[in-house]
């Protein structure tokens, strides 16, 4: 068992992005943070799969190329090998949980260049 505050760990650049707060050895979890119009790059996860529950705001989750428009209290998973790529078209911050199994340190495959659909 462990215990933590989310103010003891930082966001991946500074006041946005992920914020790990428990990294293995069975799972991962996230806070995670966007500022309008930011994004994160589309990606694939070879072994774990990916929830997402948005707890304030509204983000665009394309998985394989189709748009899901979630807003606060909506979830989704991401099974492996489903490319996903999130961004914040909103007006305001976004803020959701991410969770991560099982727990693989490196399965993150960053795809360029994935077309994207409306």
């Amino acid at each position: 068992m462990f215990k933590l505050n989310d103010s003891e760990k930082e966001y991946r650049f500074k006041t946005s992005g992920p914020k790990y707060l428990m990294e293995g050895p069975n799972m991962k979890f996230a806070i995670v943070r966007f500022k309008p119009g930011e994004d994160f790059p589309a990606h694939y996860h070879e072994k774990m799969e990916e929830n997402f529950y948005i707890m304030e705001g509204e983000i665009d989750i394309y998985i394989n190329g189709h748009l899901n428009h979630l807003v606060t209290g909506d979830f989704i998973h991401v099974e492996p090998g489903e490319v996903h790529y999130c961004i914040n078209r909103g007006q305001k911050p976004m803020r959701m949980v991410s969770t991560l199994a099982p727990y693989v340190p490196v399965d993150k495959v960053e795809v360029p260049d994935y077309p994207i659909y409306d």
